[in-house]
């Protein structure tokens, strides 16, 4: 699942991902995704943090409080060590720059996509 509010920027995760992802949930607000974790319960989240309605901080802490297992990598052009470290504390499984996107596909592979 992408959050993100800007739409051109989930095109280009999705164009990155698509290769090692069957298929993409996307929302452009914590509030969206929240409601869609729910209901799809998705390998892996990937949150933007400036977002209007629900933050993706406060999108993960909701999260990960309710499915401890969730994965969720923040997304972020923020390169903020406070921001990490409130990530980390919300239960975020990464933190990756927006800048550094083919990052996220060595983290969300499957152990038998490695092995082939």
């Amino acid at each position: 699942m992408i959050v993100d509010d800007n739409e051109q920027i989930r095109k280009v995760i999705r164009s990155v991902l698509e290769d090692s992802v069957e298929s993409f949930l996307e929302c452009a607000d914590g509030d969206d995704a929240l409601r869609a974790y729910e209901e799809f319960r998705p390998d892996w989240v990937l949150m933007d943090i400036g977002m209007k309605r629900v933050n993706g901080i406060t999108a993960t802490t909701l999260i990960r409080g309710s499915h401890p297992d969730a994965n969720i990598i923040i997304v972020t052009e923020y390169d903020d060590t406070l921001l990490k470290e409130a990530a980390r504390k919300a239960g975020a499984t990464n933190y990756v720059l927006k800048e550094n996107l083919s990052q996220i596909q060595k983290m969300i592979r499957k152990p038998q996509q490695e092995e082939q």
